[in-house]
């Protein structure tokens, strides 16, 4: 049975970069139906339990997406939802864990716009929240943020390209979601 720890990397990257193309698509439907794959592919949770997590993540990414007029707080609040029924499985705050997703959020949307917010603290963001989550050394998920942030890299630039399905960054974006998402699993089964 997949779970936080014993994930499939290859459908939950598949799952994400589905929910990244549909959420830069502004295509909520979409997106929904990818973060229940993705919730349980990732998380393995009840039927119900997943469910209301994809809802809570789809709403959190609702009130993330207008840029620049965002609305964190009530974004975190959504993650907090969703953290809450990861924590019953796992030993987590979730009002920590969610605090720690919206803000590699928040670097990552500062990244796309201002080049003085630099790779580097992408990537250390998501090792704060992959180690917390996790339980995992900071070093050991390093490779796994290292992935993500490539795969962000070919999400903004497919963006800037027009959002096009046939554009081959999606299949760069998906080669990185899943190359991070194995170091994930391999990083967190030791």
């Amino acid at each position: 049975m997949a779970g936080p720890r014993s994930f499939d990397p290859v459908l939950v990257g598949n799952r994400e970069t589905d929910a990244w193309v549909a959420y830069y698509r502004r295509d909520w439907l979409k997106f929904l139906r990818s973060s229940v794959g993705l919730v349980a592919a990732g998380f393995g949770m009840s039927p119900t339990q997943t469910l209301i997590g994809a809802w809570y993540v789809l709403k959190a990414n609702q009130l993330w997406a207008p840029f620049p007029d965002n609305q964190p707080d009530g974004a975190r609040a959504y993650m907090r939802r969703f953290y809450a029924l990861v924590a019953e499985t796992e030993d987590l705050d979730p009002a920590k864990a969610a605090r720690l997703e919206v803000e590699w959020w928040r670097i990552h949307r500062a990244h796309q716009h201002d080049d003085s917010v630099t790779r580097a603290q992408l990537e250390d963001a998501l090792v704060e929240l992959y180690s917390y989550v996790y339980g995992a050394d900071q070093d050991a998920v390093r490779p796994a943020a290292a992935h993500r942030v490539d795969a962000m890299d070919y999400s903004d630039s497919w963006v800037a390209a027009g959002c096009n399905l046939d554009d081959r960054l999606l299949v760069e974006e998906r080669r990185a979601l899943v190359s991070s998402y194995a170091a994930l699993r391999l990083a967190i089964s030791n």
